[in-house]
């Protein structure tokens, strides 16, 4: 399955009591897909998913699936560093009606390449949904090699990779060493540009929460045929995508929604909201209901 060019992470919005707040998912849902998203990724790293339960992960992507209706895919974040939680979860996803699944590399206890590779296997293999594998190194303190990712490829429902290891050399050997229907997408939006050069399918993006109509021109541009246009768009976005990450992930994209009154900024600890200064940093790049172009 081929889930475009611009995937949007989607953050989770929670009220003031922490509580996942599901009209507040309705209106950045339809916000999302006003403003150039193509799939959703509910519940990965950027939808605080360390501190959502299962009943809340299963709950949240019932509620995606109602609320998309048939728009967009919805892939539902199903993976965990338990292989037997992450084929159970993955299972019921499926029942609720997502599209796909994204399965990140097991975190913490450390696998080799054979073990992560079985991980994936087996869980690949617990479902008819596409796969798309989240290699994300800086995070999980393993990182899949492309040998090993392309020896996934060639399992039938493995279908993509976010590969946030910003390592082009690898992201080149992958495109290179997997058929068409195989798509690599930057994790990294600031790599979105130079992905594409070497040929790989989109982003699954933070920043397009907030500059995807910014993103979806920059990318057409370069697939209409107009690489230099593109290119100009990209450096004009950098200091936006950059200030998504002037914290620890969601918490500056939470920030910049609440700025554009589409969600609360709320996260829920161990995240803390940006303080003042922060937040003058990001004023000072982010300008809501304007245009996102900086000189």
């Amino acid at each position: 399955m081929n889930f475009g060019r611009i995937s949007t992470a989607m953050v989770t919005p929670f009220d003031q009591d922490g509580e996942v707040d599901y009209s507040a998912v309705t209106k950045l849902v339809n916000h999302l897909l006003s403003n150039g998203t193509e799939s959703l990724v509910v519940a990965g790293t950027t939808g605080e998913s360390p501190t959502l339960s299962t009943e809340e992960k299963l709950t949240l992507f019932e509620h995606v699936v109602q609320v998309v209706n048939g728009r967009v895919p919805v892939i539902a974040g199903t993976g965990c560093n338990n292989t037997r939680a992450s084929k159970e979860l993955t299972k019921k996803a499926e029942k609720i009606g997502v599209d796909a699944v994204m399965l990140v590399t097991p975190y913490y206890n450390k696998p080799s390449q054979e073990g992560m590779f079985m991980h994936f296997k087996t869980v690949a293999e617990a479902t008819s949904l596409p796969v798309m594998l989240y290699n994300i190194p800086g995070r999980s303190a393993v990182g899949l090699t492309p040998e090993t990712i392309v020896r996934l490829a060639a399992i039938d429902n493995i279908t993509a990779v976010k590969e946030a290891s910003a390592d082009l050399d690898a992201m080149a050997y992958i495109i290179e060493n997997t058929d068409d229907q195989f798509y690599l997408y930057s994790g990294d939006d600031s790599l979105t540009m130079p992905v594409l050069s070497i040929g790989g399918t989109g982003v699954v993006s933070v920043a397009s929460h907030v500059i995807g109509n910014e993103m979806q021109d920059m990318v057409q541009s370069y697939f209409n045929g107009y690489p230099e246009f593109a290119s100009k768009r990209h450096r004009e976005l950098l200091p936006i995508m950059k200030s998504m990450f002037m914290a620890p992930n969601p918490v500056p994209v939470k920030a910049a929604l609440e700025l554009q009154g589409i969600i609360s900024g709320d996260v829920r600890l161990p995240m803390l909201r940006l303080h003042e200064d922060e937040m003058n940093q990001l004023r000072s790049v982010f300008r809501p209901k304007t245009t996102f172009f900086v000189s």
